[in-house]
């Protein structure tokens, strides 16, 4: 048995209620789920994902977080496998964006757009409406479903519309905030001196 398949067979599982599922990775790529005791694979992990189980992969070594590297692999796979969510186009917009002054803002604004998608989802998705059943979704049920949901979904979607818009006026001030110090003490420019 390889010394670090005997480490982590030794390693005591971890108690489900003390916080997230920790994995282990170790230097030869492997991933150890320190709850099962056992070794599992990325589609192990997209699974977890997929369950809304809570966890974290840390560096075997050093205990350094790498859950973002691991999730990352995951999108790289099934972006790869069938049919991308992405396309290169927005790749390269989202590319554009790092180590730009709107980065956090960029980052915040998707993030609370996908919240506001999966919310839709959720309701879409509710016991009792029948989208779930493929062979009862029919033209005239999505009809009565948006009729009887006309009130709740135009509340969601003024939800959206408004948090859209209070993130862009967000970046705007942010933006109207850098050009002010950028153009500090340069006549005629915004945030510069005035002709006396």
């Amino acid at each position: 048995m390889p010394a670090q398949r005997r480490a982590a067979a030794a390693e005591p599982a971890e108690a489900a209620a003390t916080g997230p599922r920790v994995l282990k990775k170790y230097p030869n790529r492997r991933l150890y789920d320190t709850r099962s005791s056992s070794y599992i694979t990325l589609a192990d992990v997209k699974s977890m994902v997929l369950k809304l189980e809570d966890f974290e992969v840390r560096d075997a070594k050093t205990g350094e977080d790498l859950t973002r590297s691991i999730l990352l692999q995951i999108i790289l796979e099934e972006e790869s496998g069938g049919v991308p969510m992405f396309s290169a186009q927005m790749l390269a917009q989202m590319i554009r964006f790092y180590g730009h002054s709107m980065q956090g803002m960029m980052g915040a604004y998707l993030e609370k757009n996908l919240q506001t998608f999966v919310e839709l989802q959720k309701r879409f998705a509710a016991p009792g409406m029948g989208l779930n059943d493929t062979k009862a979704f029919t033209p005239e049920m999505w009809t009565q479903f948006v009729t009887g949901q006309g009130q709740a979904m135009q509340g969601v979607m003024n939800a959206y519309v408004e948090q859209s818009k209070s993130l862009f006026t967000q970046m705007q001030e942010q933006m109207a905030k850098q050009a002010g110090s950028l153009f500090q003490g340069i006549p005629g420019m915004p945030g510069g001196k005035r002709p006396g």
